[in-house]
């Protein structure tokens, strides 16, 4: 059966604790990003969640990775943190058309995360859901939604996201819901539970467990043990992202190291063009 990519990486490149274990002594900040990239497949940027960001910025950051690396950026608060999510059709768009599209190919999906506090309420998201634009000056985007609160887990959440092409982020954490149902173009999920006893975050048997779990999603499959609000649509191939986020933050480039060499992907050794040490928080 064919499968989709896989890219794996981490949240943010600008974290002091990595520059004693994995960024080379002495690298400057400008460089980070371009080091971070020589090794991983993907990053997920927490910056523009906080504030809309210049054009200038995302060429930049384009130049400074290979042409196969992926930018995963979170949606602005000022969309989601809000009692009605429908009245954000301002803010979606002031989002969308801040020059993401300067990042071409390596824009990789925007995620939209919600407050732990936010319910499902049906017809509010669903409109929420018809705001979110297919293209920004002329490059597709592809949305993924991470909701926070137990009512998520509901088969008319999973059937609004499906019919909405809109995948449903896949949690893996001690405080929120994991909500694992496959439902738009592509595989997100945010790792969260990395321990700093641990050399590569994660011992190896559960590294073994993601690593089967990223092959199966990639091959658009439900893998077995986890928990699912509906019935799994037909397999088919699909981008799988894997991001591994919060826990024990330090080790976590290393655990998205030691997943790529189980899925036996090549890292990019060779970055282009110049770093930037501006919007790396994760």
């Amino acid at each position: 059966m064919t499968q989709g990519a896989i890219r794996v990486g981490v949240g943010g490149w600008n974290y002091d604790p990595w520059r004693e274990s994995f960024y080379p002594p002495k690298l400057s900040k400008a460089k980070q990003l371009e080091h971070l990239a020589g090794r991983l497949t993907a990053i997920e940027i927490n910056a523009t969640y906080y504030k809309l960001q210049k054009p200038e910025l995302f060429e930049r950051w384009a130049k400074a990775v290979p042409e196969n690396f992926r930018f995963a950026l979170k949606g602005s608060r000022f969309c989601t943190n809000r009692r009605t999510l429908g009245d954000a059709g301002e803010a979606v768009e002031r989002f969308c058309g801040q020059g993401l599209a300067e990042l071409g190919g390596r824009l990789g999906p925007i995620l939209w995360q919600f407050m732990a506090t936010k319910r499902f309420e049906p017809e509010d998201f669903k409109a929420f859901l018809a705001l979110l634009p297919r293209r920004a000056a002329g490059v597709p985007l592809r949305h993924v939604v991470e909701p926070r609160h137990e009512s998520f887990r509901d088969p008319a959440f999973v059937r609004m996201a499906r019919a909405a092409r809109v995948t449903i982020a896949f949690a893996d954490s001690d405080e929120f819901p994991c909500i694992a149902d496959l439902s738009g173009d592509l595989v997100y999920a945010r790792l969260q539970r990395s321990r700093e006893g641990v050399a590569t975050g994660y011992p190896a048997p559960e590294l073994d467990r993601w690593a089967e779990a990223g092959r199966a999603w990639a091959r658009g499959e439900s893998p077995a043990g986890f928990p699912y609000s509906a019935r799994p649509p037909k397999p088919r191939a699909r981008e799988a992202y894997v991001f591994f986020t919060s826990g024990a933050k330090e080790r976590n480039p290393a655990a998205a190291e030691a997943l790529i060499g189980r899925l036996e992907l090549p890292p990019h050794r060779e970055a282009m063009g110049r770093g930037t040490t501006e919007g790396g928080g994760g």
